[in-house]
């Protein structure tokens, strides 16, 4: 069980997580399933999100899993009738599917560093580039595009997009994925203003730097000491830790309630522990 932040009821509502595979938003998707809603767990990973499901079911929530590729628009609208007939119609998505790869990132942070052997900004892989872009981005508007259909048909809903600090601040080593959570910032704006008089909000969150499956192997020696790049990274971040995925929670249920967010659309909500405060002196 989630130690809930906040007392939100969301009984009656459906709930549609993509990346719930993963630690971030497969707290999301357990939170809202805790919270009385009907969670549909979305990722490639179906193992994972059945998984899930099976915790949530064990715990007497509602909440089904389902492989689903957000690069693929057949597979999510054959997703999306599932989900219908299973759970019912939209109310509330969460676009959480992302990441980066490591043919889009360099080695060394400055071209200076750069050294025979090492993979620089000359280096770097168009496919792998194109890769990251398709998948953050796209991977945002494909499920917005099949699932929003539910919401513009009933004249209510809410989007949630999942950004980055990356967004505001782009981190070294990582091009391609600082510019694509940068255009999940500015199409979470465009989305708000485009549904805006269809009864549609829509909002985002700015996680600052959680330990996921992901980077941990960045973060942390295999002894459990931080990496170089880590301790850069706390040294930053003015409260000088990482952020927990539940830590998120309170930001998603606020954002995501029409109750105690019912005026605001097209904010991205930082949630970083002080990182985009903090000029470095």
């Amino acid at each position: 069980m989630i130690d809930l932040p906040l007392n939100i009821d969301f009984s009656g509502k459906v709930v549609v997580v993509t990346g719930a595979g993963g630690v971030l938003c497969g707290t999301m998707a357990k939170a809202f399933a805790q919270a009385g809603a009907k969670v549909a767990a979305l990722d490639l990973n179906e193992e994972a999100v059945k998984a899930l499901a099976d915790e949530c079911k064990a715990e007497g929530f509602t909440c089904e899993g389902y492989k689903a590729n957000v690069l693929e628009p057949e597979a999510l609208e054959a997703v999306h009738q599932q989900v219908l007939k299973d759970l019912g119609p939209c109310d509330i998505l969460v676009n959480g599917a992302g990441g980066n790869n490591p043919r889009a990132t360099t080695d060394n942070e400055y071209q200076h560093e750069w050294s025979e052997g090492k993979k620089g900004f000359f280096d770097l892989d168009a496919g792998g580039v194109d890769f990251v872009f398709k998948l953050n981005f796209q991977g945002t508007l494909l499920p917005t595009q099949t699932f929003a259909k539910d919401m513009v048909a009933r004249k209510s809903g809410v989007i949630l997009n999942v950004g980055s600090m990356n967004g505001y601040i782009p981190l070294t080593k990582i091009p391609a994925y600082s510019g694509a959570k940068a255009a999940i910032s500015n199409f979470t704006q465009w989305l708000a203003t485009h549904f805006a008089k269809s009864g549609i909000r829509c909002n985002a969150i700015a996680p600052g730097f959680l330990v996921s499956n992901q980077n941990r192997r960045l973060l942390f020696h295999e002894d459990g000491t931080p990496t170089p790049r880590s301790a850069k990274i706390l040294g930053g971040t003015p409260m000088g830790r990482y952020v927990e995925s539940e830590e998120l929670l309170g930001g998603v249920f606020f954002l995501c309630d029409d109750r105690a967010a019912g005026a605001i659309t097209g904010v991205v909500l930082p949630i970083d522990a002080g990182f985009a405060a903090y000029s470095g002196v």
